[in-house]
C-alpha cells in the first residue's frame, strides 16, 4: 500500500479540536495523512510534505508593530439552505462543547511556533496553506500587518457576517493561483473573523476580498503553493468547492515528494 502524504496542521495546546478534527477530515479524503503540531508537543518537520496553519486566536500585533487595540463585537445571521444549517449546527455545538479558553488574548507560543513552520516551509519550498488567523500570520512573517478592527469597513447595510455557515459572498482574482483551484469567479464562504489583512507582506498578492476591499485570501508570486484563506473550508465538508484547496494543497505536496514539475495539476 502507497505511503500517504504527509500535512502538519498547526494548532493550539488547549482547544482546537473540532478545527482539527475536521481540518485533518478534509486531508484524509483527499489520500493525506494528517499530523497534528502544537506548541507542547512539536513535531519531526523533515517528514513533512505539507502544511496547514491553522485558525484561532488573533495574533499577537507586537509581531507587525502595533499594540493592542480595545476590541468591539459585530455579529450577523443569515439563513440559508438545510444541508448548511445542519453542518453549521453541529459544528457550532461542537465548537462549544468541546472549546477551552484561556485568559490570555494572545499566544505567543504558537505564534513562535508556526512562525517557525511558515519561514520552514518558504525555506524547504513546501506547500503552505494559512486559515483565517494562519492567513493572518502568513502575512506577517513576510512583513505585512493587520487590521485589528474591521467594523469600519460596513454598514447597517452591509453589516459583517459572522457565522459557521457560508453566508458571505467573495469575489476571486481571475489571473490568481486560488481562481485556477476553485475555478470560481466568486463564491460564498463562512466568516469568524474580526481581524482582516491589511498592508500585504513581501511578494503577497490578494487573490479574493468583499465587494468594501476586506482581503479574504492571500498567495505568494514565487512559491508555488503559497495560499492563505480568511475563512474555514474545514467547516464546508459539504462544498466540493472548499475541498478543492485541500485536493490542491495535497497534490502539491505530492507532486514536491516525487521531485515533479511543480505547476498545479488538476484536481
Amino acid at each position: 500500500m502507497a505511503q500517504r502524504t504527509v500535512i502538519g496542521v498547526t494548532g493550539p495546546d488547549r482547544g482546537g479540536l473540532v478545527a482539527w478534527t475536521m481540518t485533518a477530515l478534509a486531508l484524509w479524503r483527499c489520500g493525506a495523512k494528517p499530523v497534528r503540531i502544537r506548541p507542547g508537543s512539536g513535531t519531526d518537520e523533515t517528514r513533512l510534505d505539507g502544511v496547514v496553519i491553522g485558525g484561532g486566536t488573533d495574533v499577537d500585533p507586537f509581531h507587525y508593530g502595533e499594540e493592542k487595540l480595545r476590541e468591539t463585537a459585530a455579529e450577523a445571521q443569515r439563513k440559508n439552505s438545510i444541508v448548511d444549517w445542519l453542518v453549521g449546527l453541529l459544528l457550532t455545538l461542537s465548537r462549544a462543547i468541546f472549546a477551552s479558553h484561556s485568559v490570555q488574548d494572545y499566544d505567543p507560543d504558537r505564534d513562535q511556533l508556526e512562525k517557525h513552520m511558515i519561514e520552514y516551509a518558504l525555506y524547504k519550498g513546501l506547500p503552505v496553506m494559512g486559515i483565517c488567523r494562519g492567513a493572518q500570520l502568513m502575512n506577517v512573517v513576510l512583513g505585512g500587518s493587520l487590521h485589528q478592527k474591521i467594523e469600519h469597513f460596513y454598514t447597517e447595510q452591509t453589516r459583517n457576517v459572522r457565522s459557521i455557515m457560508p453566508r458571505k459572498p467573495v469575489n476571486v482574482v481571475p489571473q490568481s493561483f486560488l481562481h485556477r483551484i476553485l475555478r470560481r469567479d466568486r463564491c460564498v464562504v463562512n466568516a469568524l473573523h474580526k481581524q482582516s489583512i491589511k498592508d500585504l507582506g513581501n511578494d503577497v498578492m490578494v487573490s479574493a476580498a468583499e465587494e468594501n476591499g476586506v482581503v479574504q485570501a492571500i498567495e505568494r508570486q514565487g512559491h508555488y503553493f503559497f495560499i492563505g484563506v480568511q475563512w474555514h473550508p474545514e467547516y464546508m465538508p459539504q462544498s466540493a468547492t472548499q475541498q478543492q484547496l485541500f485536493r490542491a494543497l495535497v497534490s502539491q505536496a505530492k507532486l514536491r515528494d516525487r521531485g515533479a514539475s511543480s505547476d498545479l495539476e488538476e484536481v
